[in-house]
């Protein structure tokens, strides 16, 4: 599980997060989402 996670982190810094800020914002969402599926 912890594989993947690094995965989508290093996938979703690589795609496009310009700034500090763009990459805080989006490891955000994405805790958002891991939190969702979680309570699922």
């Amino acid at each position: 599980m912890m594989k993947l996670i690094a995965l989508i982190l290093a996938g979703m810094v690589l795609v496009g997060c310009n700034t500090v800020q763009g990459l805080g914002k989006d490891i955000q969402q994405g805790g958002h989402k891991l939190e969702k599926a979680a309570d699922r």
